[in-house]
């Protein structure tokens, strides 16, 4: 997928000005990339289908229209600051690398949205607080971040976790361990990824 055919996928379903705002955290992020490495050099030519399509595509996949979000592992803003300017509901980032962090905030101050979005300089464990959607963006094994974010996870939380190729064996002792329900997605911006949808996890 070209650029262009990556912002046209966001235009066509979640708006022009969501696309704008996307833009403009983009260059954000390619400026910010010279102080800290916030992204690999070599994806900033396809940023927008290797960043900010392959974030936004969670969106369809929460089926919720608002509530809080919470992403686990934002770094420098993928997948939460993406949903933040294209989603209408509260948002929390959870990076416990500081100066990530403070470019996140600075981030939400300047294009307006740090009445939603709250940035946690801190790990999970540490954050309290109830979501209605959890993701986390190639963070831990899925086993991990259910131990780690299952306080902040309620009846019907959805869990979103975009991954690269699926362990079978993970996936058997995931349904030894925990009850849930799940599916796979496959990703929209790459043949070798797959997005793990959890609803209704409990630990049995």
């Amino acid at each position: 997928m070209t650029e262009d055919q990556a912002r046209d996928w966001v235009v066509a379903r979640l708006g022009a000005e969501a696309a704008d705002r996307i833009d403009h955290f983009l260059n954000l992020v390619v400026v910010e990339n010279d102080q800290q490495n916030l992204i690999a050099p070599s994806t900033i030519s396809t940023i927008w289908s290797r960043h900010a399509l392959d974030s936004v595509q969670l969106i369809p996949l929460a089926d919720r229209p608002d509530g809080q979000w919470v992403d686990i592992g934002t770094g420098g803003g993928f997948p939460g600051m993406v949903v933040a300017l294209a989603w209408p509901g509260k948002v929390a980032l959870v990076e416990p690398r500081k100066r990530r962090a403070d470019f996140l905030r600075d981030c939400a101050e300047t294009l307006g949205i740090a009445d939603r979005v709250s940035v946690y300089a801190s790990k999970i464990e540490a954050v309290e607080i109830k979501a209605d959607i959890i993701s986390a963006r190639a963070v831990a094994t899925v086993e991990n971040l259910l131990r780690a974010a299952a306080h902040c996870g309620k009846q019907d939380t959805r869990w979103l976790l975009p991954r690269g190729r699926l362990d079978e064996r993970e996936i058997k002792t995931l349904k030894r361990q925990w009850r849930f329900v799940f599916h796979v997605e496959h990703s929209i911006t790459s043949a070798d990824s797959s997005i793990v949808i959890l609803d209704r996890v409990g630990p049995r």
